[in-house]
């Protein structure tokens, strides 16, 4: 797939932004705060219709208006597509398709596929489980678009449930209708909190392998990654297959049974993919707490050099690949090995406030935007 044009309208520091992409590499280059990484956010949220920056959709319109607009053009195997997100700062976000509203926003999903690699992917490998559940449920959403849609299911009825538990909460006793609301939740909860499990548990075993390669091959097969999903419901000490559904739900409801009195104590919900976690060793060791920033980083390359391989094998096209002032972040080896993967395969939009990091030939093939107060200009 390869983006051709881009479009910003009142996002960000944008204006008013027509970019054409014109080479398979584009470097994005100028001073720190000058809208480099919001062209790249705007590309996270045709992938993802997500962004790891903001949290409200008002933060990513101009300050001051009311609405503002990403449009790309997009060139897949199967033809040209148009796409295009508008976001209210007061209101629901809609997304369309060649000119036509799309009534679901899943539907918008799995048509634009990117790989993001910034410095505060490191939090991937030191922040908490959190940090690591967004990224594997973001990456899931880009294979399988359903999955959007299950993770909103399960976190509705999680927070349904919560809000049960909460009311009940200190009380030594439940009358028989709240012993009944409780059972169809725990029913809801494990039936589709399953299917998120499964789902995480396939996406790590596919991807495991390709990272645990890429780290061998960096790191001069010094060091040996492994990568573990480790589930809340734990199924393997169970004997549960994740390809057998109803098992799973038994397994799960008989985790809730025995976190039941500590969930009425606690007053939230204590079991479930909510509280799942991927662990990360090196060595035998836990990179998160252990791991050297040297040995972090060529964690968190490694991965994202997985994820590459591994949408491209799903999807069949190779995904567009964001570099987010990452090179300045990593060693000469390091940098090589990233640059080298890249070469002509994936269309590759890097973010850099200088240009001493690339080659001569790097910097002749590729072509170069300059970034400055919401502005670009082509610096080819």
């Amino acid at each position: 797939m390869y983006l051709r044009l881009l479009h910003l309208q009142l996002f960000r520091n944008y204006r008013e932004q027509w970019v054409e992409f014109v080479a398979p590499k584009t470097i994005l280059v100028g001073d720190n705060a000058q809208g480099k990484s919001n062209l790249l956010e705007a590309v996270e949220l045709l992938a993802t219709l997500r962004s790891h920056r903001a949290l409200r959709d008002r933060e990513l319109v101009l300050e001051g208006e009311p609405i503002g607009q990403i449009t790309a053009q997009l060139e897949r195997e199967s033809g040209s597509v148009d796409m295009t997100i508008t976001f209210r700062s007061n209101g629901r976000r809609t997304v369309s398709l060649n000119g036509e509203s799309l009534r679901r926003q899943l539907d918008f999903l799995g048509l634009m596929n990117a790989v993001q690699f910034s410095s505060l992917d490191l939090d991937l490998v030191r922040g908490g489980p959190g940090e690591r559940r967004n990224w594997i449920d973001t990456l899931l959403t880009q294979l399988e678009p359903v999955y959007a849609y299950i993770l909103q299911q399960y976190n509705l009825v999680l927070r349904q449930r919560n809000a049960f538990l909460k009311q009940a909460l200190h009380r030594d006793s439940r009358s028989e209708s709240e012993v009944t609301q409780l059972a169809i939740w725990d029913a809801q909860l494990a039936a589709i909190g399953a299917r998120v499990i499964r789902r995480r548990a396939r996406v790590i075993e596919r991807l495991a392998p390709l990272a645990e390669s890429w780290h061998q091959a960096i790191s001069n097969s010094t060091e040996q990654l492994q990568v573990r999903y480790a589930p809340n419901v734990a199924i393997e000490n169970m004997g549960v297959e994740t390809d057998d559904p109803a098992k799973m739900q038994e397994a799960f409801l008989e985790r809730l049974k025995l976190r039941a009195i500590a969930e009425q104590h606690q007053g939230t919900t204590l079991v479930g993919p909510h509280r799942d976690e991927v662990e990360f060793t090196i060595n035998q060791i836990p990179a998160r707490q252990y791991g050297s920033q040297g040995q972090q980083r060529t964690l968190v390359l490694a991965l994202k050099l997985a994820e590459l391989k591994l949408i491209e094998a799903v999807i069949g096209e190779p995904p567009l690949l964001l570099l987010d002032d990452v090179l300045a972040e990593l060693d000469l080896t390091r940098q090589n090995k990233l640059l080298d993967t890249i070469q002509e395969r994936f269309q590759t939009l890097i973010t850099t406030t200088h240009l001493g990091a690339f080659d001569a030939q790097w910097l002749k093939s590729s072509q170069i935007l300059t970034v400055k107060a919401g502005q670009i200009v082509d610096a080819s």
